[in-house]
């Protein structure tokens, strides 16, 4: 499904390089769950930033369903991607259906705003959110409920692949095993 093949990555400065991942290498099977663990620091944000297409890597091949990610179409490519972010990183001047329905309401994926925010209005139920958060803005929400917010919106256009930044970061350790357990029902769920 996705194949990472020596990439690398250098961040610089005037004064110093700093190499983020050097010869990075992973394979991950469809239906396979996969974590990367290590110290702050050690480039797991930086690989995601990369698989998400957020960052460009200097060096190496990236495959995904065995097609050639610096060749694909850019918004073909990231339709088949979700991602909870590690801050949340929601968007405060939107309510929050605009939030999960982000993907939905532009590029290659879009929809109708009314089908949209359907859409949105079942993922929040999905992840344990009533109806009336839509219409809320992330500021009146607790850290567990952003988070929630923030996993809506990573499987809103039903991605192949999810990606995890630290989606447990910040939250009580009994918010902590809610969320663990939800990202582990949808990863089965999805496939």
């Amino acid at each position: 499904m996705l194949s990472m093949q020596s990439i690398s990555k250098v961040f610089r400065t005037e004064l110093i390089e700093t190499h983020a991942l050097r010869e990075f290498n992973l394979e991950v099977k469809a239906g396979e769950f996969v974590s990367i663990t290590g110290p702050s620091g050690s480039g797991k944000t930086t690989f995601l930033n990369i698989a998400g297409l957020i960052e460009n890597f200097e060096r190496g091949q990236y495959l995904l369903d065995g097609e050639d990610v610096a060749k694909a179409e850019r918004d073909a490519f990231l339709a088949k991607f979700g991602m909870l972010f590690q801050g949340g990183a929601l968007f405060d001047s939107m309510p929050v259906w605009q939030n999960v329905a982000f993907r939905l309401l532009r590029g290659s994926l879009k929809r109708p705003t009314k089908e949209a925010k359907e859409i949105a209005i079942e993922k929040l139920r999905r992840v344990g959110l009533t109806p009336d958060v839509a219409e809320k803005f992330p500021a009146e929400l607790s850290g567990g409920m952003q988070k929630r917010v923030g996993l809506a919106r990573a499987i809103a256009a039903d991605p192949q692949v999810i990606f995890f930044d630290e989606p447990t970061t910040g939250l009580d350790p009994i918010m902590a095993g809610v969320i663990n357990e939800l990202i582990r029902e949808i990863v089965v769920e999805m496939g």
